[in-house]
């Protein structure tokens, strides 16, 4: 698989994920009116992104962390409803990074998750 940040492949290949088609409604005009009838008003179909990574080296970690910090970024993945490769603008949310060990000298951080959301 293929992952790209901004035309640059992604420093490590994630161990999970996860393309999230979402709906977006229009949160005044969506209601259920008394008869229990839901009027849709949908207006964007967007992506959510899930990534993980097991036990990474500090500079690689580094590197991905680096490569999201924009407050947007172009995302090349291969996306589930279009059946091919696409590119769209996400930005990240919290990245959290739980846990740092040391061996040999070398500082590793294990279990990294990431969440992008399209723009």
């Amino acid at each position: 698989m293929i992952l790209k940040i901004n035309g640059v492949n992604i420093a490590e290949s994630p161990k999970e994920f996860s393309v999230t088609p979402m709906d977006l409604d229009d949160g005044s005009t969506t209601v259920r009116t008394a008869d229990g009838i839901l009027h849709r008003d949908r207006i964007a179909v967007k992506r959510q992104i899930d990534m993980s990574w097991g036990l990474l080296k500090w500079a690689t970690l580094a590197t991905l962390l680096q490569s999201m910090s924009n407050t947007f970024f172009e995302f090349y993945y291969p996306d589930p409803m279009e059946g091919t490769y696409i590119t769209k603008t996400f930005y990240v949310g919290n990245r959290p990074c739980p846990a740092a060990l040391s061996k040999n000298g070398e500082i590793y951080w294990k279990d990294l998750k990431v969440t992008l959301t399209e723009k």
